[in-house]
C-alpha cells in the first residue's frame, strides 16, 4: 500500500529562495495554462491536450519566457498537467471549474520529479535546489510517488508516497456504525462518543484571539486609507503574519483530532465500518450551520477512515444518502415520517422505545444491508 510521508525540510537562505522561485514558476505556468484554455474556448476551439501545451511552453522558453529555465523543467510540465487534469475533472462532474491561483491565497507548492529525487542519511536532493537537510528519515531505497514540496506559512515540507507493507490483524465479526454531526464529531454504534474539538477551551481561545487580530487589521486599513486605496503598512504585515500562524495552528489541532478519532475507530478491529453519506454542499447552504460544518472537516474524516480501513483490511461502506438512519427505530424497525433537528431523543411511536438520536442512527448504520445498487 502506498502511503504519503510528510517530512520537514531545513533549507538555508539560498535554497529557500530557489524553492520560492519554483513555487512562483508553478503558479505562473498553471495560470498560463488556464488562460490558454479559456482563450481557445472563446475562439471556438476544443480542449487542448497537455502534450500540445507543453510543446508550446518549450518554444516560449526560448523566446519570451527564458527565466523559466532557471528552475527544474519538471515543475512547469507538471503544472500544465495539473491544470489540464483540473479541467478533465470538471468535464467528468467531479469538481467545479478550475480557478486561477492567487499569490496571496493559493497554497505554495510544486512538483519534483520522482526519478530525480535522491535520498541519503538526513538529506534529500531537490532538482536545481541541492541537498537539503531533513531530521525525519524516509526510506533510502525504493520507488517514490508524486513528490511535492510545499510551505505551510512557517516551514517547508516534502510530501512523498512510499510503498509500505502492513500485517493484517485478526478482525472481529462486528459491524461499526458511525454517525457524524455537529454536536459531536461522531457517535459509534458501540456507544463511543467523540467530542467536537471546536467546542474545546483551547480552540475557542485561539478563535477569540484571531477575531481580535482581524478587527485590529481592519481598523488599521481604515486609518491608513488614502482616498479609495488601502495602504499596507509594516504593522499590518506583522498582524497578518500572526493571523496566518493562528490559522495554521487551528488547522493542525483539528487535523490531529481527526487522526486520533479515526485511529481509535479502526483499532477496535471491526469487520466493517459503515458511515452515513451526507450532502455537505446542501448543508453548507444553511447560513446558521455552514461555519460549524466547515470546521468539523467531515470529508477529511471520511477520507482518513477509508484509507485506514484499507490499511488493516477492514471493509468500508458508505450508506446510501437516502437511508433513514435517524428516522428508523433501531428496536422495531419502524420509520418516523418527520423528525426535526431539534429533537435530540428518538421516541418510537410504535414500540415506545426511547434512545439518543445519534446512537440510534449509529446502530441502524451498523445493521445496514449493503447491496450493489447502493455502492459508493
Amino acid at each position: 500500500m502506498i502511503l504519503a510521508q510528510k517530512i520537514r525540510l531545513y533549507p538555508n537562505d539560498e535554497q529557500a529562495q530557489k524553492l520560492w522561485q519554483s513555487v512562483g514558476t508553478a503558479r505562473f505556468v498553471y495560470n498560463w495554462t488556464l488562460a490558454r484554455q479559456e482563450e481557445n474556448y472563446q475562439n471556438g476551439g476544443t480542449f487542448i491536450s497537455d502534450n500540445e501545451l507543453r510543446k508550446e511552453l518549450t518554444q516560449l522558453k526560448k523566446t519570451d519566457l527564458v527565466w523559466l529555465s532557471e528552475v527544474s523543467n519538471n515543475v512547469a510540465k507538471q503544472a500544465v498537467k495539473d491544470a489540464c487534469l483540473a479541467y478533465k475533472r470538471m468535464f467528468n462532474g467531479l469538481a467545479q471549474k478550475p480557478r486561477f491561483k492567487s499569490r496571496k491565497r493559493s497554497k505554495p507548492s510544486f512538483y519534483n520529479d520522482n526519478e530525480k529525487l535522491k535520498v541519503k542519511f538526513q538529506s534529500v536532493l531537490i532538482e536545481k535546489v541541492g541537498w537539503i537537510k531533513i531530521k525525519e528519515q524516509i526510506p533510502i531505497e525504493g520507488k517514490y510517488t508524486n513528490p511535492r514540496i510545499s510551505h505551510d506559512g512557517k516551514y517547508w515540507y516534502l510530501c512523498v508516497g512510499v510503498e509500505q507493507e502492513f500485517e493484517q490483524p485478526i478482525l472481529s465479526n462486528e459491524s461499526l456504525g458511525v454517525d457524524v454531526g455537529i454536536k459531536h464529531l461522531a457517535v459509534c454504534s458501540d456507544g463511543t462518543v467523540f467530542k467536537n474539538i471546536n467546542k474545546s477551551q483551547t480552540v475557542r481561545k485561539l478563535e477569540k484571539r484571531l477575531r481580535r487580530l482581524q478587527k485590529q487589521v481592519s481598523r488599521k486599513y481604515e486609518n491608513n486609507k488614502k482616498g479609495s486605496q488601502f495602504v499596507k503598512t509594516k504593522n499590518i504585515l506583522k498582524l497578518e503574519q500572526q493571523m496566518k500562524l493562528l490559522h495554521r495552528r487551528l488547522k493542525h489541532i483539528r487535523m490531529n483530532h481527526l487522526h486520533q478519532v479515526t485511529n481509535q475507530m479502526v483499532k477496535t478491529k471491526p469487520s466493517q465500518v459503515v458511515m452515513e453519506t451526507l450532502n455537505i454542499q446542501g448543508m453548507m447552504k444553511n447560513k446558521h450551520l455552514a461555519k460549524a460544518i466547515q470546521k468539523q472537516g467531515l470529508y477529511e474524516l471520511k477520507r482518513q477512515l477509508m484509507y485506514k480501513c484499507q490499511k488493516y483490511g477492514i471493509a468500508f461502506i458508505a450508506a446510501d444518502m437516502w437511508f433513514p438512519s435517524s428516522k428508523k427505530c433501531s428496536h422495531c424497525g419502524a420509520v418516523k415520517t418527520r423528525l426535526s433537528l431539534s429533537e435530540r431523543t428518538f421516541d418510537c411511536e410504535a414500540c415506545h422505545f426511547t434512545i439518543d438520536r445519534d446512537l440510534n442512527a449509529a446502530i441502524n448504520l451498523s445493521n445496514y444491508q449493503f447491496t450493489s445498487s447502493l455502492k459508493r
